[in-house]
């Protein structure tokens, strides 16, 4: 016996929005940027204006992965697209932890051996920046920040942020002492940050496409708690992942007592967990233990012969 609740937490056109208004903010100010960045010769302005590019790729991807997700389930894509946006997501941070990588490259080249920076431009510039990207984390601030692909992008926007503070004090260097190194440490600065916030990306995508369960999430907790339930005897094939951010789901085989009623506990069951555990998609194999202990010895097959992961039983 089976039962099931579906939650579906799609972004609205409301998201939609604020994502294009961001994506505007974004590509005007960085096509200045890397126009200042060859003039004035700054690696932090260049720096700054690939960094915004990826922003913008970043915006582009959570805005395609967006519809994508809208869309409802068909065919063979039984819960729709929504993984689109966890996709976009470790898209955005391998592309952060690749631009870093060769921007610390030429931020070290320039350390040993600096060129000439005009500080001016790079202050301006950078000052500028920081009210853009301000108002850009505003705009995405308002969307629906729950969802990984919307958040990645959030966080490309925030590094971005934080650089350009620190390219506004590598000007302020640069124009009050003339020590160009400042400008290649400003970068090393943007690398850091860019590092840091790809790598969690990476990891927290990973997690879902590698159908993990939820972080801080203790299945075997769970599992205890479901045979806590009177006349629960045994679970097993317990399994919790996400399908995508902010949508978990639960499957599981449970074997209750002779004469229980299996369509009330597995309601009781339901309900425990999206109360206790906010996992509101549960799918559960409701038997008896004598239907089970039939097909243990060889009669009809009601379950799986082999389970899957720990088995969790109410007498320990």
């Amino acid at each position: 016996m089976t039962g099931g609740r579906h939650q579906h937490q799609l972004s609205t056109d409301g998201d939609q929005r604020w994502l294009v208004a961001a994506l505007t903010l974004i590509v005007i100010f960085m096509l200045g940027e890397a126009v200042v960045g060859v003039i004035a010769g700054s690696l932090a302005l260049l720096s700054d204006a690939a960094h915004m590019l990826t922003d913008a790729v970043a915006i582009g991807l959570a805005l395609i992965a967006v519809r994508l997700a809208a869309r409802p389930p068909r065919g063979g894509y039984t819960f729709g697209l929504t993984r689109a946006e966890i996709l976009s997501a470790q898209a955005n941070g391998w592309t952060l932890v690749l631009l870093a990588t060769w921007l610390g490259y030429e931020a070290l080249r320039r350390l040993a051996d600096p060129r000439t920076v005009d500080g001016v431009p790079v202050l301006v510039t950078a000052g500028i920046g920081v009210l853009v990207n301000v108002a850009a984390a505003a705009c995405l601030a308002r969307a629906n920040r729950d969802s990984l692909n919307i958040q990645g992008a959030f966080q490309h926007i925030l590094t971005d942020l934080y650089a350009f503070l620190a390219t506004l004090v590598a000007g302020v260097v640069i124009v009050l002492t003339g020590f160009a190194r400042a400008d290649a440490i400003a970068s090393m600065v943007v690398v850091l940050l860019m590092l840091r916030a790809g790598a969690g990306l990476i990891r927290q995508s990973g997690r879902i496409l590698l159908e993990a369960a939820p972080a801080g999430t203790d299945v075997d907790a769970i599992g205890a708690e479901l045979v806590g339930v009177a006349s629960v005897v045994e679970v097993h094939d317990l399994h919790v992942w996400q399908i995508t951010s902010g949508q978990s789901a639960l499957s599981a085989h449970v074997i209750v007592a002779d004469h229980a009623d299996c369509h009330g506990i597995r309601t009781e069951l339901e309900r425990l967990v999206l109360t206790g555990h906010g996992i509101g998609h549960t799918t559960l194999q409701v038997d008896h233990q004598g239907e089970h202990a039939t097909a243990a010895a060889g009669g009809p097959v009601v379950c799986c012969r082999q389970t899957h992961g720990p088995v969790h039983r109410a007498d320990g």
